[in-house]
């Protein structure tokens, strides 16, 4: 049974980094593995990073190396790099060569909620507690762990049919909440920046 809409076209990511930070709370993100099983997450909670003057940001000051090249690509691909051996997934956003993107910080599971249970605790869905079902995509890394995305998913075409982000079946109301980023070093004053984004609550 297929649960979300429309996948999200390139149009949507080659905007301002700020609005699709904001726009991609409630979307689905899907992913289909190499044996063709699919997992599906609505995300709840996002970061904006925005390019060359954000201190916060891998491309500040031009920079340009490894994986992270692929933030200089039009909008629309994957970014995905390790931090402390977690994967951390990215959408690039912008046209070509403004460096930016948006972190999905954390998720609510909606489909392939056995396979995703597996990979973060080697049990069955149905086994796990309710601090572990609230846990499983609290924070970046365990979005990507449940969902399966790995560093080998960087630069990947995010309209192709592998990992994308698309639309719910249902367009629901909620409240959107804006504070700080997260863990994130010394920034300077990029850390007191209100780029963070997430679903407070859904409206009736």
């Amino acid at each position: 049974m297929v649960s979300y809409g429309a996948k999200l076209d390139k149009s949507f990511y080659m905007r301002d980094t700020l609005t699709v930070t904001e726009e991609l709370l409630g979307k689905m993100l899907v992913h289909v593995d190499d044996e063709g099983a699919e997992t599906v997450a609505e995300i709840m909670e996002t970061e904006a990073y925005t390019g060359v003057e954000d201190k916060a940001c891998h491309s500040y000051n031009g920079r340009k190396t490894g994986r992270m090249i692929v933030m200089y690509r039009d909008g629309g691909y994957a970014y995905v790099y390790s931090l402390y051996g977690h994967a951390l997934f990215n959408a690039v956003t912008e046209a070509e060569g403004i460096p930016c993107c948006v972190l999905v910080r954390r998720c609510r599971p909606i489909d392939g909620l056995g396979l995703m249970a597996q990979r973060r605790y080697g049990k069955e869905y149905a086994k796990l507690g309710r601090t572990a079902v609230r846990e499983m995509m609290s924070g970046p890394g365990k979005v990507c762990q449940a969902m399966g995305i790995t560093t080998r998913h960087n630069s990947l075409n995010l309209t192709g049919g592998k990992l994308f982000i698309a639309e719910p079946l249902l367009q629901q109301r909620f409240q959107v909440g804006q504070g700080k980023r997260i863990n994130l070093g010394k920034v300077g004053e990029a850390a007191n920046y209100p780029y963070r984004y997430f679903i407070k609550k859904n409206v009736q």
